[in-house]
Order: structure tokens, then sequence, then C-alpha cells
């Protein structure tokens, strides 16, 4: 179980997830409302960017990785 618990596992979890909800709505609700749901989804993508800079900018310290190789 443990190797899933990295970012990339959590990453590709989410585009599916994100791809699944949009699929959704497009076929249940109609276009418009697909367009709606993408600006959010485009807003998560900008959120993910960010945060997948800073996890490489800013690492955790070294207490916490070394609590993951026990």
């Amino acid at each position: 179980m443990l190797r899933c618990r990295n970012y990339w596992c959590y990453s590709i979890a989410s585009a599916i997830a994100w791809a699944i909800v949009l699929l959704l709505v497009r076929v249940l609700r109609g276009r418009k409302n697909a367009q709606d749901l993408l600006l959010v989804i485009y807003g998560w993508g900008i959120c993910w960017v960010s945060e997948t800079i800073a996890r490489y900018i800013y690492p955790p310290p070294k207490r916490w990785l070394s609590n993951r190789q026990e």
C-alpha cells in the first residue's frame, strides 16, 4: 500500500476522477453545464501546477522523510 501513497498516484487518480465527472455532467446535464464545470477543472489544474512547483522548491523536512522509510 505504501507504493500508492505518493503525489503522482494522487495526481493521476484526481485527473481520472475529473474526467469521469466531466463525462457524466456532459451526458446528463448537457454542453453548457460541462463548459461551466471546465472552469472549475481549470482552476483545479492551476492549483495543482502551483502545488507541484511548491513541492519541488520547498520539499518536506528530512524528519518527515525518515519516518516513511521505516
